[in-house]
């Protein structure tokens, strides 16, 4: 099939920053591109040739947006399963494919699927509902500390709390949850594993993750991981027999942990391109973007290798504001060499919302690094209104 320059339509379930950062590949190589998303404003709105406003876990919202595009994709795992199956049965083609993300979308069948396959993951529990925490606790069958997480529908450190005695589950939401045992590890690891419909496999470089100790997201990513290469290639195997066991066609970005033992557990994955990617738009010969429209158009995998070190530093909205956004000193960090801000277009800011990211490369890894405190410290993603300023002057 032709796909550049034609009449072929791509369609992008979610238009949030990694379908506009999608979009930047697809408006290079002329693919013509539609996207659904709930809100009006969504970034990538203005780079698609078709944008459609929707519910994404509306059933036939889906169906109705998938049965005009020749290949649908997602940028959020947050969708209609029922509807891609169906889309599948009528013949559209469907990456990652419904039965992957019906897996991927809950994380008590994503845990199960880790060990009926054998991949090294922490040991867990499973609840139909939070409150039967307690009674597993008072039987001593769990013990604190431990990890919860909701099964379903958390994402950027929402949904996730580490549990150290029974006021922590006080103001816990009562959903579907599993419980994690709090494993001691050195480093938080991810490793991106691309594979096309021919079976053809790639990998980026095994990157470190660094992250914020209050809201639980990424701060920083680090590539190459500064690990030892032994730990290096027993992640990268972990990750292709993950990729591997799901069949998968697209990116699957799996996270893991490097415990104190130096063994590798998956904490998750992701089938679409990811946050710990980021870095590879400036730094590698091929981005995560661009890969992930190879993978799903089934063209050759381009090189994963990085051309440079480099450093990714997420921009969040600052604690105290929400409101107009603005992004103060950007000049000072636009000074700095190697340094590349990416604005994703959300005009409203509030605490810790992922409103861009910044990429430093460097020949120097430790001095990426550097670069990238320095950055971190110069920018600050504020708005108008100071939510404290205004609390102090309501308590006055």
């Amino acid at each position: 099939m032709n796909y550049f320059s034609s009449n072929f339509k791509l369609g992008i379930l979610g238009g949030g920053q990694l379908g506009k950062m999608m979009l930047y590949d697809t408006r290079k190589f002329d693919i013509y591109t539609c996207v659904l998303d709930p809100s009006p404003d969504a970034p990538s709105r203005l780079a698609c040739d078709e944008f459609y406003v929707g519910d994404l876990l509306d059933y036939q919202t889906v169906v109705d947006f998938g049965k005009n595009v020749d290949v649908l994709t997602i940028e959020i795992e947050n969708v209609n399963v029922d509807a891609l199956e169906t889309l599948e049965k009528q013949g559209v083609k469907v990456f990652p494919s419904s039965k992957t993300l019906r897996t991927i979308q809950n994380k008590s069948t994503q845990k199960l699927f880790y060990r009926d396959h054998n991949i090294p993951t922490a040991d867990f529990s499973r609840f139909a509902y939070t409150s039967e925490i307690d009674e597993a606790v008072d039987n001593g069958g769990l013990n604190y500390p431990f990890v919860w997480k909701s099964a379903r529908f958390g994402y950027d450190g929402t949904g996730v709390k580490v549990v150290r005695s029974i006021s922590d589950l006080t103001d816990l939401p009562n959903v579907e949850c599993i419980t994690e045992k709090l494993i001691p590890f050195k480093n938080e690891l991810a490793v991106i594993v691309a594979r096309n419909e021919k079976g053809e496999l790639k990998t980026y470089p095994v990157v470190e993750m660094e992250f914020h100790p209050e809201a639980n997201q990424v701060e920083y990513v680090i590539c190459p991981a500064r690990i030892p290469d032994d730990i290096a290639k027993k992640a990268e195997a972990v990750a292709l027999k993950t990729a591997a066991a799901f069949k998968h066609v697209g990116l699957l970005a799996v996270e893991m942990f490097q415990t104190e033992n130096d063994e590798i557990l998956v904490n998750e994955v992701a089938p679409r391109p990811h946050n710990s990617g980021h870095y590879s738009i400036e730094a590698s010969y091929t981005s995560q973007f661009e890969q992930q429209i190879r993978c799903i158009l089934g063209l050759p995998l381009g090189n994963t290798e990085s051309k440079v070190a480099g450093v990714m530093v997420n921009l969040v909205g600052a604690e105290g504001y929400t409101g107009d956004v603005i992004y103060k000193n950007i000049d000072t960090i636009l000074a700095m060499d190697g340094v590349t801000p990416h604005i994703y277009g959300k005009k409203q800011t509030r605490p810790f919302r992922k409103m861009g990211h910044v990429t430093i490369v460097n020949k120097d890894l430790e001095q990426a690094r550097r670069i990238a405190q320095e950055v971190k410290e110069s920018i600050e993603v504020i708005s108008t209104i100071n939510n404290n300023d205004t609390n102090s002057k309501c308590n006055n």
